[in-house]
């Protein structure tokens, strides 16, 4: 390697990453060659961000430029790699990464923040699926605009459902929308394992799981059984919404399951005639809770009435509005709970194939 092509490599890798505290790094420089005043470059990235891409080809560009190089073809990628869970588990067949979207209290758009990150995360570049484990209450059937009930190989294991790319799975699939799941704890949980374990997920880089409000049974069993990569957690800025979310992030705490950050919905209210934004639950709570444990804020997200119709028609605002600022909140949101997990250890089990020498 010339001393060019170290220099330009090194600076590369200096440049500031601004999904997580740190830089871009030097494994994320995967080839550099230069030939006369023309450079080769090969960046991969640990996490999904094709809505980075072109700020980041700029950025690499400008660095060229400066070295004295007049043109530069720059290839982007993104490799997602299993991440650790919690010991003795193993990760489930079919997902390097599960996700927890976890609220400790209803009604702060956990669920549709849920949808609208799994969304977000495939428009970033993954493989992702998402399951509805509010066996209670579940909802993301209508949010997705799920119809029908999922096919069955074998009449033991389920096909996952198709929505908008995602491969999706809720009990409000298997039931009519009005029957109401009386079940025990025992129950419930073991209907939340044959859901998890009796789908047959395929290649999917993330699993979002949209968790019920509360820290009870069925968190208890996610944190368990489940090989949970890491947590997101949904609150509003309203003291009593803080209080219960304060709740879920020391659960996952105890569980040893990281928590990825915070993301503070209904942050604003935004008026649909005039577009005044106003503080109508209070500001500033999510940044405080983030703060008190030492955890980001992935980002803030407004009361839009667009979000609301879109979830209620079956088109979550990241797919019915793609190009929209609300779905670039949702994408800039994934990214960083995504750069957040590819900075934690890999998973060991299946960091290497095992190999017989016969």
């Amino acid at each position: 390697m010339t001393d060019a092509e170290t220099r330009l490599r090194q600076r590369i890798a200096a440049l500031v990453d601004p999904h997580h505290d740190g830089a871009l790094g030097a494994d994320a420089v995967r080839a550099l060659v230069i030939e006369g005043r023309h450079a080769a470059i090969q960046i991969e990235l640990p996490y999904p961000a094709r809505g980075w891409w072109p700020q980041l080809q700029q950025a690499v560009l400008a660095l060229a430029r400066e070295e004295g190089l007049e043109a530069s073809a720059i290839d982007l990628s993104t490799r997602v790699r299993s991440h650790s869970v919690q010991q003795g588990l193993q990760p489930l067949p079919g997902v390097k990464n599960i996700i927890a979207v976890a609220s400790g209290k209803g009604g702060v758009g956990k669920s549709t923040v849920a949808a609208n990150m799994a969304l977000a995360l495939q428009a970033e570049g993954a493989a992702v699926g998402i399951l509805d484990a509010d066996i209670y209450g579940p909802s993301q059937q209508r949010m997705l605009g799920l119809s029908g009930q999922p096919d069955s190989p074998d009449n033991k294991r389920l096909l996952p459902m198709q929505a908008h790319g995602l491969q999706a799975m809720s009990i409000g699939a298997l039931v009519g929308e009005d029957t109401p799941m009386i079940w025990r704890g025992p129950m419930v949980t073991q209907t939340l394992q044959q859901l998890l374990q009796g789908t047959l997920w395929s290649d999917l880089d993330y699993l979002v799981i949209d968790l019920p409000p509360g820290t009870g049974d069925i968190q208890l069993t996610l944190a368990q059984r489940v090989p949970v990569a890491g947590a997101v957690i949904v609150t509003t800025p309203q003291d009593l919404a803080l209080i219960d979310a304060r709740k879920a992030l020391k659960m996952f705490e105890k569980v040893s399951v990281p928590v990825l950050g915070i993301v503070e919905n209904m942050a604003t209210h935004v008026c649909s005639q005039c577009g005044h934004e106003e503080h109508i639950f209070g500001s500033g709570g999510g940044a405080r809770m983030a703060r008190d444990y030492d955890v980001p804020l992935l980002g803030a997200l407004p009361l839009d009435i667009r979000i609301r119709e879109q979830a209620d028609g079956g088109i979550p605002t990241v797919a019915a509005a793609p190009d929209s600022e609300l779905a670039q909140r949702y994408r800039a949101i994934a990214r960083a709970a995504a750069a957040r997990l590819a900075q934690r250890a890999l998973n060991k089990a299946i960091a290497f194939p095992r190999i017989v020498i016969e």
